[in-house]
């Protein structure tokens, strides 16, 4: 049994080392299965962390952890927080309207709202990449296409800030009992809207699944209040990650911004699964076994909360070349950027899609973009990691 006495995840916690995680998770592969002080236990190599995302008896349902702090209460979780067969029918009849197709038609829109955002900074030589881009761009999105106001976003970028703020995996009383009530006012909000939509349907995929006729199960009015609520921060949140840990990348290593600049449509899709890789916008997820369950020779009792570390497993040097170095022509990248399984990222390719239009827009309009701070100020949340704020200065915004 490898128990830490040094309290790797309590490091990776630690604001302190927001900026900087990958020496902890480092230390942490040297043991791949480690028991922490305080019961729980952490999942490190690529290897491992592929077989627990694959394992049915690793369940996302962290009510049935033997731990009460972690517990989600009240009302279901949404459906990547549930098991099979229920998870598998929701999440199904959110698929049969969330297609590939409708993705595919989002193009136009969302280079528009790049060509909006980009515009309102060309008369400066400063802008926050966060502020002025890789926020505005996937709220404006995935507003449109649920069909939740534009307008009411100050309302809900509180909550969804205070619902993330709980991810301190219940071990502080304060933020948990924040992200209560951030979940709450979500949830009312999110009721509010569906009772409207079922009077008057209207556009979006809310309203699309609220009046679907083409399946046998129908969700009630918790699990769409609890799958929109879901629908609507998973769709902007992780991809705000996603965009500014891209250009902050790519700003620290200006060759690869170069070859972007110079080959966008043949560099992008390679890089953008790189970022993923190498600095990804979800650093672990949570995972309880229904039975005692062994990984590398490892124990772990039924009940026990599991930290999947997956940004430690996409750098697992038994598995990546080289995996601290940032190569956007690297090859054969099977990362856990997204997660894996059965729990795989259903919105993958919306933000696939966005980040591949934000990246292209800055390659081609920024003229010599530089840092003005590194590293930037972070985020406040472990597991959903990316910079608060990413100023830079550039000569001049091009017109394309």
């Amino acid at each position: 049994m490898a128990v830490s006495t040094i309290n790797l995840l309590e490091q990776v916690l630690n604001y302190a080392n927001r900026a900087n995680p990958y020496p902890i998770y480092a230390r942490m592969r040297e043991h791949p299965v480690q028991r922490q002080a305080d019961g729980r236990y952490i999942v490190s190599s690529y290897a491992l962390v592929d077989a627990v995302f694959h394992n049915p008896q690793m369940s996302v349902d962290m009510r049935k952890s033997n731990e009460p702090g972690i517990r989600l209460e009240q009302e279901e979780p949404p459906f990547v927080f549930l098991d099979p067969p229920k998870h598998d029918w929701l999440r199904q009849l959110v698929a049969s309207k969330f297609t590939p197709g409708l993705i595919d038609s989002m193009q136009p829109r969302l280079e528009e709202i790049v060509a909006e955002l980009l515009n309102a900074q060309s008369a400066s030589q400063r802008m926050d990449i966060v502020d002025d881009l890789a926020y505005p761009l996937p709220v404006t999105a995935i507003c449109e296409l649920l069909g939740v106001p534009r307008a009411d976003e100050p309302r809900f970028h509180t909550w969804s800030r205070m619902l993330i703020k709980g991810t301190h995996l219940g071990k502080d009383a304060a933020a948990a009992q924040e992200a209560r009530q951030g979940r709450d006012a979500l949830n009312q909000y999110m009721g509010e809207l569906i009772d409207k939509l079922q009077r008057q349907p209207g556009p979006g995929l809310l309203s699309a699944i609220i009046h679907d006729t083409g399946h046998e199960k129908h969700m009630s009015r918790a699990e769409l209040i609890t799958t929109a609520t879901l629908l609507l921060i998973a769709g902007h949140e992780t991809t705000v990650n996603l965009i500014t840990n891209s250009m902050l990348t790519l700003l620290r290593h200006p060759q690869a911004f170069e070859l972007l600049r110079r080959q966008p449509e043949e560099v992008l899709p390679n890089l953008i699964e790189e970022v993923l890789r190498y600095e990804p916008p979800v650093q672990f997820t949570l995972r309880t076994p229904l039975i005692d369950v062994t990984l590398g020779g490892v124990k772990i009792p039924k009940g026990a909360i599991v930290m999947v570390m997956t940004a430690a497993a996409n750098r697992d040097p038994a598995r990546f070349e080289n995996p601290d170095r940032f190569d956007p022509q690297r090859q054969n990248i099977e990362h856990f950027g997204f997660g894996g399984g059965i729990h795989y990222c259903l919105g993958a390719p919306l933000a696939r899609l966005e980040t591949y239009i934000a990246l292209r827009s800055l390659a081609r309009r920024l003229q010599n973009p530089r840092l003005l701070q590194d590293p930037p100020p972070y985020r406040e949340s472990p597991i959903l990691r990316g910079p608060l704020h990413l100023p830079i200065s550039f000569e001049r915004m091009n017109v394309v």
